[in-house]
């Protein structure tokens, strides 16, 4: 059974597990919903990134969740909160992606805004941030839907290249 972590009025934000891998692998392999990471992922890479956030949940007790229809229980996308690195720092990030077929629904949107709550309330945090690729433009606009404002703008290096993101952060 897949831990509930949020619950919006279409969406449930679960834990994800191994048999959510089928699913996880047709997004982050499809160039579409990559763009913005420089490609579609392999299945190694697929794997490592699962792992990744099995490790979150383990350590921080938060990571990317998937993010399922409530009326399908079909797996959608992922979003949640995870610590990345950000001037020297480590910061808490509202992260979203969503499988091809269901952009321009707005489940990001709505479950961007559930874990900034979740983020507050939850896990206390006073600032959480969205750091985004700056040809990503749909994921800028969920982010200034979600009440965060640009404040920055860095380099991320990445699968051998560097991108420029902007930052975005919204206050308690």
């Amino acid at each position: 059974m897949k831990r509930l972590i949020l619950e919006t009025p279409r969406l449930e934000l679960r834990e994800m597990n191994l048999a959510d891998m089928a699913a996880l692998s047709s997004m982050l392999q499809d160039e579409r919903v990559m763009y913005a990471y420089n490609g579609a992922f392999d299945d190694e890479e697929t794997r490592a990134w699962m792992e990744k956030q099995l490790r979150r949940y383990r350590e921080f007790g938060f990571g990317l969740w998937g993010m399922f229809l409530k009326d399908t229980d079909e797996m959608i996308g992922q979003c949640g909160i995870t610590m990345q690195e950000y001037r020297a720092a480590q910061v808490p990030e509202i992260g979203y992606l969503l499988a091809y077929g269901h952009w321009h629904n707005g489940y990001a949107t709505e479950a961007a805004a559930a874990c900034r709550e979740y983020g507050f309330d939850a896990l206390h945090f006073d600032a959480l941030y969205s750091i985004i690729r700056d040809t990503n433009v749909a994921s800028q606009r969920v982010a200034l839907r979600n009440g965060m404002r640009w404040v920055d703008t860095v380099a991320k290096h990445y699968r051998g290249t560097e991108m420029p993101h902007r930052v975005f952060r919204v206050r308690r």
